[in-house]
This record gives C-alpha cells, sequence and structure tokens, in this order.
C-alpha cells in the first residue's frame, strides 16, 4: 500500500458507477496506541475505519459520519467516526477475551449496525440494519441494498498495522448503471485483501480494470484527530449540580473527565466549578488547574 492515509475517488467515465480507495496506516496506528485493544479487536476497528472513510466520501455535507456496531458478544460496541475534513476517529468497548477466528456478527451478537449523519447545519440522519452478514463489508453490501437500493461492492482489509478499503457503487439516479453493474462487480469481486493493503492504487486499479476507461481523482489526506475539548468536557459535567460536583473536588481534589477516543484528560477544581455555574457559564480555556 503506496498510498496511506489517503482517500482517491475513482471515475469510470463511461459507465455509471463510482469507485473510492482508501489506505490509513498512521491515522490508524494513532488509534490504536491509545488503548490496549486485542489483535481482532484491532483488525476489526481498522475495517471500521476503512469503511467509515468511503461511505464519508460518498456524500456531500458539512458535519461528520458515524458507523457503529453493537451487539450482545464479548466485542459489545465499535464505533468510527470521519469528518468532511477526512478526520478520523474511533472507539472499542469489551469485556474479558474476545475469540479470534469467528465470524464479524458472531463477535457482535445479535448486533445490529447504524450509520448516522451528523450535519453541522441542519437534521440528524440515522439508518440502522441488523448485523446479518460474516463480515463488516458483507453487512455494509447489505445495508446499501435495504435502505439505499444501490448496488455495492465493499471490500475491507486491516491487519494492526494497515488499514485499506475499495468501494464499488451503482450511481444514485444513474441511467445505465445496473447495466454496467453485472461485469463492474464482477472483476471488483477478484480484489484479496492482500492486494488491498500491499499494492498501490494504480496498479491495483490496472489489474482490475486494465480494459475499462477508469482513472484516479488526486489523492486527499485522512488524519487521525479527536476534536474533545476542554469546553465540551465542562458542558458534558453540567448534568450534576454545582453542590455535588464541588463534593467530588473536596473529596478527589478535581473532578476529572477523560475522552474515550484520545484519553485526554481535563481536569477542573473548585474554581473551575465556581466559575462554570457562574452567570458567565464559561468554562476556563487553559488546561491548568487553579
Amino acid at each position: 500500500m503506496s498510498n496511506p492515509d489517503q482517500i482517491q475517488r475513482v471515475l469510470f467515465e463511461k459507465l455509471d458507477i463510482r469507485g473510492v480507495l482508501v489506505g490509513l496506516e498512521e491515522s490508524y496506528l494513532q488509534v490504536l496506541e491509545r488503548h490496549d485493544y486485542p489483535p481482532v479487536v484491532q483488525r476489526v476497528l481498522g475495517e471500521m475505519l476503512a469503511a467509515v472513510s468511503l461511505l464519508a466520501s460518498t456524500l456531500k455535507f458539512d458535519g461528520r459520519l458515524v458507523l457503529q456496531a453493537a451487539g450482545d458478544g464479548a466485542l459489545s460496541m465499535l464505533m468510527a467516526e470521519c469528518s468532511h475534513q477526512h478526520d478520523l476517529r474511533a472507539l472499542a468497548r469489551f469485556e474479558g477475551e474476545v475469540p479470534e477466528d469467528v465470524p464479524f456478527s458472531q463477535l457482535l451478537k445479535n448486533g445490529r449496525l447504524a450509520l448516522t449523519i451528523e450535519p453541522d447545519q441542519g437534521r440528524r440522519y440515522q439508518g440502522v440494519v441488523p448485523l446479518e452478514g460474516d463480515t463488516l463489508a458483507s453487512c455494509l453490501e447489505g445495508y446499501f441494498g435495504q435502505s439505499e437500493q444501490l448496488p455495492t461492492q465493499v471490500h475491507l482489509a486491516a491487519d494492526g498495522q494497515r488499514a485499506a478499503g475499495f468501494l464499488l457503487q451503482v450511481m444514485p439516479a444513474a441511467g445505465t448503471g445496473e447495466e454496467d453493474w453485472s461485469h463492474i462487480s464482477q472483476l471488483g469481486a477478484t480484489l484479496a485483501a492482500e492486494e488491498l493493503l500491499q499494492l498501490d492504487n494504480e496498479t491495483l486499479m490496472y489489474r482490475m480494470f486494465h480494459e475499462e476507461h477508469c482513472r484516479l481523482f488526486e489523492a486527499e489526506k485522512m488524519r487521525f484527530h479527536c476534536d474533545c475539548s476542554r469546553e465540551r468536557s465542562g458542558n458534558a459535567l453540567q448534568f450534576l449540580t454545582e453542590e455535588e460536583l464541588l463534593a467530588i473536588v473536596e473529596e478527589e481534589g478535581e473532578v476529572g473527565v477523560s475522552c474515550q477516543f484520545c484519553n485526554q484528560h481535563y481536569g477542573f477544581d473548585a474554581a473551575d466549578i465556581r466559575t462554570m455555574f457562574s452567570n458567565s457559564a464559561n468554562v476556563p480555556r487553559s488546561d491548568q488547574l487553579h
């Protein structure tokens, strides 16, 4: 994979089909280094990151797209986010041993997959489908088939060091997309996970579609970025009363809030709490305690 931390759209010039390729390395590793995940969780979280990158690239909006899988297994939750600025972050929750060689659907038993669009302006949208496929890729294909009625092929791969993804999809409201889909999807189905992780985008596209008229758009950068802040953490505390928070400070020295995504810690002392509940209602922006 010679295109790490980049996403690249593919244009099939004579077909009503679109493609997207993404490769993640440093952004993926930055997610993993903040938590002690077992290997199977590292891999599936890499697939989630690649998937949410691909899905966000198909939308024209300012905001973020959230992909979440939840279930009753040892692995209870996976979440990955991508903003319109290509900022990524992800999180997993698990208890005890997570089995290695089981299908994705069994990692999250009785699971469901939710795709949420959170625009900066406008209404929030969410689509939810049951986790019925043996892989995250097949679950996403099922989502598009059920919710969007768009023939879609998704390829995802991750190995704890690199993550990558490839999406093929009939373009919405296209005229001849379904007629072309059978041929292009058969070619796309030949893609192996090792190729997706190891080959550069140009070589990958040539291997699959050298007889088609397709070209790669200019690549766009992806990065790990968490938008947590002291102000937002302070706002989250205000579901408690001033008296309750001051009691915690008296007992523990501060009220601490840690971001689940990046492990950044924000501490609030008694002066911070009083300021929080004053008429100004502004949490000090400095990360220094009083």
